[in-house]
């Protein structure tokens, strides 16, 4: 049986966009029940909540649906944000989603296109097919303006961690994956350590404890809360 008193949150425990919002549920103590999701097989009543079908979605008590990692990563903060994610100590929010932006948009098409080449871009620019690694270098522009920040300080807007280094972090993590050993030879000597940071807190290992996919009628896993 689910436990109608929490909100339901379907996740996909390596997609980006669903790391980032479990971190955000994580931080502010939010409890939900979790169902992991099969890709494969997306059950049923995930697609009957949300035309896109693509995790993660949130369904709140209310019954409000929540398609996008973003607005659930803001869900989750706007109810309790203990260390202060939503303030950043430079800047302001208009700032760090500006900069969310810029890895939304352009990071991310270029980082798509630099991991899955013509495997899934060979109809781009009227069938010419993509250049895995001239998009990767146009990745690495973006991320210039991480490191013009992150050279100066330990995070993004200072030195405690804010929206945009968790809303942002899980594609530069995915960026560097596709081959480290590139990654690790680039000179970005602060988007290397923060990122090395990440990986090696205690919220990312929380965020990404591995669980079986929910299948309908069972209860989900309860995640979140401190």
């Amino acid at each position: 049986m689910t436990d109608s008193t929490l909100p339901i949150l379907y996740s996909f425990r390596r997609c980006p966009y669903a790391m980032r919002a479990r971190l955000a549920i994580a931080i502010s103590g939010q409890v939900c029940e979790l169902r992991e999701v099969k890709l494969a097989n997306k059950p049923a009543e995930l697609v009957a909540a949300s035309s896109k079908a693509t995790v993660p979605v949130l369904i709140d008590v209310d019954g409000r649906v929540i398609e996008e990692s973003l607005d659930i990563m803001l869900w989750a903060l706007e109810r309790n944000d203990p260390e202060a994610w939503l303030v950043p100590s430079d800047g302001d929010i208009a700032d760090m989603l500006g900069l969310i932006e810029l890895i939304d948009g352009p990071f991310k098409r270029h980082l798509d296109r630099y991991k899955y080449g013509n495997n899934r871009f060979a109809e781009d620019d009227g069938g010419k097919g993509v250049d895995p690694i001239e998009h990767r270098g146009e990745a690495l522009v973006v991320l210039g303006e991480f490191e013009q920040r992150l050279a100066k300080s330990k995070n993004l807007f200072s030195a405690r961690g804010s929206l945009a280094d968790f809303a942002t972090v899980t594609f530069v993590r995915q960026f560097a994956n596709v081959d480290r050993a590139w990654f690790d030879a680039q000179p970005m000597p602060g988007v290397q350590r923060w990122l090395g940071d990440f990986l090696a807190s205690d919220l990312f290992a929380r965020c990404m404890e591995k669980y079986e996919p929910w299948r309908s009628g069972e209860a989900g896993v309860k995640f979140g809360g401190r």
